[in-house]
């Protein structure tokens, strides 16, 4: 019998070659893409009645087995070129054939069956993925019970090492990897600075408590009820503010919330007159909220009760600060100022690219002005992570340096860090 042979037609092996090489492509590519695909955009694109968008989803919902598919049929082609080419290459020019065929089908797989199809799919995974989402749906029913066994053979294999496949919880939570990706977008110019920020500071908001981003009560400002009407008055119409605490006896019994149209009003009714007004009748109730409230909890109770300021208490009882609702919105869309509201922000760039802080600036905030990445789990204020990172309660000139940030601290007033120099370090190498 004669031997079957395809080195007499080498267009015939050509080809069987070429046909391994692009299966090899296609599940190199359709691998990549669907693997790369946006979550989010293909819910979109089938909630708009996308049918590939539907299959792409349905095939992300099995991951392991539609990566075991397509390792599988790349695997299974890969073989078979390189066997095919090997024993044509043998048959043509003998043992030496076989170094031939390794040098050829080495430099054919890894350009054109997983550099190129890998990078093509990369640079649009989206579309690349509803394109290949039909034939990839047939191949994983095809190969589906190979790749059940395949998965069961691997978590068999695993198990005694103490790996379960499917039981280990991610690395990332959801917030971390959408603020991964945020960061990941503004890095590449695809979100600008602003939006980053907003974005972030949505993520976030779950993560914050009314307790850092209040205004504490050493900077709070509160007339006191007993004062004469008249010079009560003169007190609200100097304030920046709308809303005013009132005490009576000491600064932390507040005994109401005077809101200045209020006033306005019954000075109006009274022709005038200061002292034909009862300022503390006009006052409304207080109202006090934990500083462990988060601030989605905080912004749902503004929005139920129809209004926006609210005292801050500790465990005890005692007035810690206040929260506005305004507050709560500055986490999201930046620093809010109107003609009234002071201009002092507390941070103030310098010319050598140190930055002069007073003591009080939330971390946050100056994060957000510097584009810094300072970490404010442990601190609310900038004062008060060096004290945590330093341990004690520095002194005047007194030098720190962490988080790749030089800290001088320029003034204090008794235990209170009242202002500092921060220097980032590649800066100031550079400017040396």
């Amino acid at each position: 019998m004669e031997d079957l042979s395809f080195s007499d037609d080498p267009w015939i092996a050509l080809l069987i070659v070429l046909l391994c090489l692009a299966l090899s492509a296609f599940f190199s590519g359709a691998e990549t893409a669907l693997t790369a695909a946006s979550r989010a955009r293909m819910h979109a694109l089938e909630s708009g009645g996308d049918l590939r968008a539907r299959i792409v989803n349905r095939l992300l919902l099995s991951r392991e087995r539609l990566i075991g598919a397509m390792l599988i049929g790349n695997n299974v082609v890969n073989i078979g070129a390189s066997a095919f080419t090997t024993s044509v290459l043998v048959s043509l020019f003998g043992a030496e054939g076989v170094l031939y065929a390794t040098v050829f089908m080495s430099v054919m797989v890894i350009i054109f069956s997983e550099v190129m199809p890998k990078t093509l799919a990369i640079t649009s995974p989206d579309r690349t993925a509803l394109l290949l989402a039909r034939p990839v749906s047939w191949i994983v029913a095809l190969f589906g019970p190979l790749t059940m066994a395949i998965e069961w053979i691997v978590r068999m294999v695993l198990r005694p090492f103490g790996i379960r496949i499917g039981e280990n919880q991610p690395i990332l939570s959801a917030q971390e990897e959408l603020r991964g990706a945020v960061a990941l977008l503004h890095r590449e110019g695809g979100v600008e600075k602003e939006a980053r920020n907003m974005l972030g500071g949505l993520i976030d908001l779950g993560d914050l408590e009314v307790s850092d981003v209040m205004v504490h009560r050493t900077k709070m400002r509160t007339i006191s009820a007993d004062l004469p009407s008249e010079e009560l008055v003169r007190e609200v119409l100097a304030s920046p503010y709308t809303r005013m605490p009132l005490w009576s006896g000491t600064q932390e019994n507040i005994v109401g919330v005077l809101h200045a149209k209020d006033l306005l009003r019954a000075l109006d009714a009274a022709g005038g007159s200061a002292d034909k007004v009862d300022v503390r009748a006009l006052a409304l109730d207080p109202w006090f909220v934990p500083d462990t409230t988060s601030l989605p909890d905080q912004l749902r109770a503004f929005l139920s009760r129809k209004t926006h300021f609210a005292l801050v208490v500790d465990e005890y009882g005692e007035v810690m600060g206040l929260v506005t609702l305004e507050d709560i919105l500055e986490e999201i869309v930046g620093d809010i100022k109107d003609e009234h509201d002071v201009a002092v922000q507390g941070v103030r760039p310098q010319p050598d690219g140190s930055v002069s802080v007073d003591g009080s600036v939330p971390v946050r905030d100056l994060n957000r002005a510097m584009d810094w990445s300072l970490p404010d789990e442990e601190a609310t204020t900038i004062a008060g992570l060096v004290i945590h990172e330093a341990q004690t309660i520095p002194d005047a000139g007194q030098v720190f340096t962490f988080y790749g940030f030089r800290f001088q601290v320029v003034r204090k007033s008794r235990n209170r860090i009242t202002a500092l120099r921060i220097t980032p370090l590649g800066r100031r190498r550079a400017a040396e």
